[in-house]
This record gives structure tokens, sequence and C-alpha cells, in this order.
């Protein structure tokens, strides 16, 4: 019998056909070796005509969208386009990866971080409003942009959102990195507000290796993104510049893999919607396991690019009385790269026992499970940041964990997944 392989949370699937081949060959046959060329301009269009797709009878936009080195590049040069300057404040959402508010600082402005609604487990519009009236009360200006996230691909309350930056002026950058091919009412994520955040990492929806993209409303949107990430050169026969730019432009290599990417996004995306779907009808009557479901409300279209869930606190599971005991010494899950050696097993905010002790016996079975985004609050980086909460993501990152939903992950992975977290329950 051969051994079982490793399944991890999210890896990017190529095409059967081998699209990404063909048109990465391309590049090299004719020597597009280099950032922009035919498979950007190519890649942009395919994406531009995904995202202008849209149910909704009454959004009639003509997108544009700009290909970058990546998603953390999208969102910050959103930022820049929002006018956002060092000393700005600038609303994010707490709950999610540290590329979402990282930027922020990067141009010496102060992210203020609101916190989660029970439903979606994203940004909480009544918490949102609630900031920005406090900062107005406090800086006397109202904070520069708005960044709610798509956790695990799930859409915010974006008409909540939507209305309450309306009502204030304030622009809205969607950060639908996890969320491409999610939809709200029938409408693509990315698509409501000033600009839509989308990543092509290698644990995405789809991929180009690395990379990302911004999604603009307005062609002249899109070149303003597009001179910012060409060093913002102006037009002279020599290098000239007034304004300071980036090299942030998406290689005509990689750009050829998320050509032949496009065309499986919509069967990856019902992949990982079959998996959900198996994985609710497995766990429902498992006590104490809760997979994260997307409200009831048929607006909601997730799709799902990590599945998550929660344990219960008095559920007790195999190997939990050594939660905690050693130092990591090594990287955890597939692709972390690199990490600092700490001194400390814990932190003063972590998940609960019981799901280290479950992280530690799927790993034992060859199954990544990890814990759920560490709300960016509670970083040390970001000690002492304005932060307005109820205390949802809080409670939800001690008990929350993201289970495996990638291409590669079969409905006997599912099984196997679900017979494990059984197994690994005390009885």
């Amino acid at each position: 019998m051969s051994e079982r392989k490793t399944i991890y949370l999210c890896l990017a699937h190529m095409s059967e056909e081998g699209w990404e081949q063909k048109y990465v060959k391309e590049a090299f046959d004719t020597n597009w070796v280099v950032p922009m060329g035919p498979n950007v301009n190519a890649f942009e269009q395919s994406l531009a005509d995904f995202v202008n797709h849209n149910d909704n009878a009454n959004d009639n936009l003509d997108r544009k969208v700009v290909c970058l080195s990546a998603g953390t590049a999208a969102v910050h040069l959103a930022l820049i386009a929002c006018g956002v300057k060092a000393g700005d404040e600038v609303l994010v959402q707490s709950y999610t990866f540290c590329a979402s508010s990282h930027p922020i600082t990067y141009l010496g402005a102060k992210p203020v971080f609101v916190g989660s609604e029970k439903d979606t487990w994203n940004m909480d519009p009544v918490l949102l409003e609630k900031a920005i009236l406090d900062r107005k009360a406090k800086t006397g200006k109202y904070p520069k942009a708005i960044v709610p996230v798509a956790l695990y691909g799930m859409p915010y309350q974006i008409d909540k959102i939507m209305a309450i930056a309306e009502k204030y002026g304030i622009p809205v950058i969607e950060d639908a990195a996890e969320g491409m091919g999610s939809r709200f009412n029938g409408q693509v994520l990315g698509t409501f507000g000033k600009y839509g955040v989308l990543s092509f990492n290698g644990n995405k929806m789809i991929t180009t290796s690395g990379g990302g993209a911004l999604i603009c409303r307005t062609p002249e949107d899109a070149n303003e993104i597009m001179w910012y990430a060409t060093q913002a050169r102006d037009a002279y026969p020599y290098y000239q510049h007034t304004a300071i730019g980036y090299n942030y432009r998406m290689s005509n290599v990689c750009a050829g893999i998320g050509r032949g990417q496009m065309k499986v996004l919509d069967a990856h995306i019902a992949h990982h919607k079959h998996v959900q779907a198996l994985y609710e009808e497995l766990l429902k009557d498992v006590p104490g396991v809760h997979i994260h479901k997307q409200p009831a409300d048929p607006r909601y279209d997730a799709n799902f690019w990590l599945c998550a869930a929660t344990l219960d606190p008095e559920v007790r599971i195999q190997g939990q009385e050594n939660a905690y005991k050693e130092v990591i010494k090594t990287a955890v899950g597939g692709a972390a790269g690199v990490i600092h050696q700490v001194d400390s097993a814990t932190t003063d905010c972590q998940p609960n026992e019981n799901v280290e002790a479950l992280r530690v016996f799927m790993l034992g079975k060859k199954i990544e499970a990890r814990p759920t985004w560490k709300p960016m609050h509670k970083q040390p980086v970001y000690a002492g940041a304005p932060v307005y909460t109820n205390g949802i993501e809080e409670e939800l990152f001690k008990v929350g964990f993201c289970l495996p939903a990638g291409p590669y992950v079969s409905d006997d992975d599912v099984r196997y997944i679900v017979e494990s977290i059984k197994e690994a329950i005390e009885r």
C-alpha cells in the first residue's frame, strides 16, 4: 500500500490541457521574459471579462484590471491612489492576514482595526460606523480609506459597508485576495468599492506562482495604478520622476500561467463549493465541531477558498495535555518560509489547547489544519493601534481552525479528514 500523501490546505492545480505551459513557452519563444507583454495584456483582459460579468443588471461599469507582482502590492497602490499619506488613518478589518494592514504602515499611515460580526466573521458595519465617528471626534478628520476583507472567501456585508462609506465620503478598497469569484447579490467581490484586490499566490483560487491584481473602476484609475507600478516615469525621452513609483508589474512569464489558470477558475470554484458541502454533511453530527457556513441570505455566494470550523472549548482532544509545552523550531505549514526563533511557546492571544492539540494530531495524520488568522490588533507589531471590537474575532481565533479545500482535495480525502477529527476527539 502506498504511503498517504500530505493533504495541504490549498495548493494550486494546473489545467489538464497544459495551457499554462503553452503560454509560458510562448513567452520564452518570443523572448518576452520581462514585466509586461502579451501574456500580461491577455491575462488582464480575461480578468476584466470575469469581474465585469455580473448578474446584477444595475451594474454596467466596464472595469479594468492591472496585474501586479503581489496582492500586497495591489493594496499598497490602492492606498496611494486613495490619497493615503503619512499620518493618515485607514480603517481595516482586524481578522485578516497581515498583507491587508502592512501596506498602510509602508506609507507611514496608521491602521485603525475594526472587529468582526458573527455571521460572516468579517468587518462589522456597526463597529465600522462607530470607529468613523470616534476617529473624527478624536483627530478632527475622517479616515482616508476602508479595507474590508473576504475572510476565507466569505463575502462581507458589502451593502451595509458601502452605505456607510458613501455616507461619510470614504473610499472602499475591497481586499478580495481570498475571495476571487465570490459574489454578493450576483456581483463579483472587488467590484463594489473604488478598488478591488486579487491575489494569485500559490495557495489561492488560481495562481501565477506569485502575483496579484487591482480591479479599477475606470481606465483613468487603471492608468494611474499602472504608472505607479512602473516607477512613475514622466513622458520624457529620459527618466524623470515627479512621484515615487514602484517596480510592481507582473512578469510576462507569470501572466502566462495566469492565462492558463483562467480556463479552470470556474471549475476550481465549483470544487471548493463541493468540498464545503461535503464537510457540512459529514460534520453535522459530530458534537462540538461546527463548520463555518455562509449566511442563509441568498445574496451570499462564497467561493470557500478555505473551509473553516470551530471547536467547542469543552471538547477534549488526544494529546491535549501536551499542547504548547514545546517551542516550535521550524516553519509550520506547506510553504510558511523562514521564521524567527522565539523563547516562549505561548502568547497572550492564541488558539485554545484543544485546537492546538487537534492541529498536532491532524499533522500526525498528514493533514494540514491550521489556526485561523490571528487578529491584527493582537499582533505585537500593532501594539497600541486603535481598535474597535466586540471581541468576536478574538473568540473565533481561540476556537477556529481551517481545513483543506483545494483542487487536490478529493472526496475520499474529505472523508479521511473528518474520520481523523472524530478519532482525535476523546470519548
